[in-house]
């Protein structure tokens, strides 16, 4: 099937990028039902094209009404989205086909001026992809006019939960024009009037059961739409896992980058202080390296972003939240440099290779420490996982399990014994 037969206006179709030749699956399955106004759970993996799922249906909404009774200056839709990375690769995704219509489209999020955005929404956006955050605080200061917005989309839905986000949705919500809700508003945390309705798409690629609860109470009868089985990795990524000694990691992540001479590879890491210090490892070897994380300044993260998407800097050593805006159709290998302490986190990771229907690789070296996170992604994914080792890093690290089996050390008696050893041994008796 193509674009075209998916009932998207000649002056959309004229509009997409040469590039953008079929739908996806996510597409085909959306896109019908975001036309005709429905409400959507849909559960789309990272990489399998969501942003235009949701996209072309709000550009085709927005290019129909321009000209007609609604104020081109007002707000139309709005796309909360968890990161400023995302915010960004969402809002180039909307640019590259808004601006041939005469659509435009506002980004608001935190580090950048205020001042800044508040201009571009007196200009005239009709789209707004944002952070909970700056829009929040941009709605309290009634700087952002919200009468005229006909649909919501929760982008990684499961990752605007998971970082705390939820009880700001809630809030949001309470901004925008009323939804039509089958339940009495008593029932839910916020109050929804009956009255205009409001359209809503939620998006995600993982659905964790209350997820599942909390986004029913934003949604009105949704269609379920999934394009993969719920939890899982693309078909396209071949996943392997390695495990290794808790202090081999650094280099056995040198050996892989040697050995295997990838083009760029992504390399995920929980801790702040220790991207940086990996990545200044890896320079000391000869490695073209940045790291990303929360506490380079804004500008800092969108050069290096920058630089990483141009091939400038051939390996990225990125925190979770930071490496949401990556996004790179031809990104040949993602590292597990640790696993995630959240199962979903895993999911979002290996996504960023194999986009575009392309094949991908995700390594991931695991530490004995690391059993219960790899049990629980491998019951969430519901694979096996089989972790592997490598002949050039024998492990000689015992399971944590094994450690848990030694009897109880007395501590008075080693004492003891170290005193006794010390004034020259035991003493032998008379």
């Amino acid at each position: 099937m193509t674009f075209k037969q998916l009932n998207l206006s000649p002056a959309l179709l004229n509009a997409l990028p040469k590039s953008i030749i079929k739908p996806t699956d996510i597409q085909l399955l959306a896109i019908p039902d975001a036309l005709a106004g429905q409400d959507i759970l849909a559960l789309a993996q990272t990489g399998s094209g969501k942003t235009l799922a949701f996209g072309l249906p709000v550009l085709q909404q927005i290019e129909q009404s321009i000209g007609k009774s609604t104020d081109k200056k007002n707000v139309q839709a709005l796309v909360i989205v968890p990161t400023r990375e995302l915010a960004q690769q969402v809002s180039e995704a909307f640019i590259q086909i808004a601006t041939p219509l005469n659509i435009n489209v506002a980004m608001l999020c935190g580090g950048v001026s205020q001042a800044l955005q508040e201009q571009q929404i007196n200009d005239g956006a009709q789209i707004i992809v944002a952070t909970p955050g700056r829009l929040l605080d941009l709605l309290k200061q009634e700087l952002l006019n919200t009468s005229e917005i006909k649909t919501l989309v929760l982008d990684e839905a499961d990752r605007l939960l998971d970082m705390g986000f939820w009880p700001d949705i809630e809030r949001i919500v309470t901004f925008l024009p009323a939804k039509l809700s089958n339940e009495p508003s008593a029932s839910l945390a916020f109050p929804l009037e009956t009255g205009k309705p409001r359209q809503t798409l939620l998006f995600s690629a993982t659905l964790a059961p209350k997820l599942e609860r909390l986004a029913h109470r934003l949604l009105t009868n949704p269609k379920r739409i999934e394009a993969h089985v719920a939890n899982s990795v693309v078909s396209t990524v071949e996943e392997q896992l390695y495990l290794v000694n808790k202090g081999s990691k650094a280099k056995a992540l040198q050996w892989l980058l040697t050995t295997n001479k990838w083009s760029q590879a992504l390399v995920f890491i929980s801790a702040r202080d220790s991207a940086d210090s990996f990545a200044k490892k890896l320079k000391k070897a000869g490695f073209n390296v940045a790291a990303l994380h929360g506490e380079k300044d804004q500008k800092e993260r969108q050069q290096t972003l920058q630089d990483f998407h141009n091939n400038k800097v051939n390996i990225l050593i990125a925190t979770d939240v930071l490496a949401r805006g990556i996004d790179i159709d031809s990104l040949p290998v993602v590292i597990n440099l640790d696993l995630p302490a959240n199962a979903p986190v895993y999911v979002h990771r290996v996504g960023r290779t194999a986009r575009a229907g392309n094949n991908g690789l995700a390594i991931s070296l695991v530490s004995h420490g690391e059993t219960k996170e790899l049990e629980a992604i491998r019951e969430l994914t519901n694979r096996a996982l089989e972790l592997k080792t490598l002949e050039e890093f024998p492990v000689t690290d015992k399971p944590a399990s094994a450690e848990s089996k030694r009897p109880p050390r007395d501590k008075k008696a080693n004492r003891r014994t170290a005193k006794k050893k010390k004034s020259g041994g035991f003493k032998k008796p008379s």
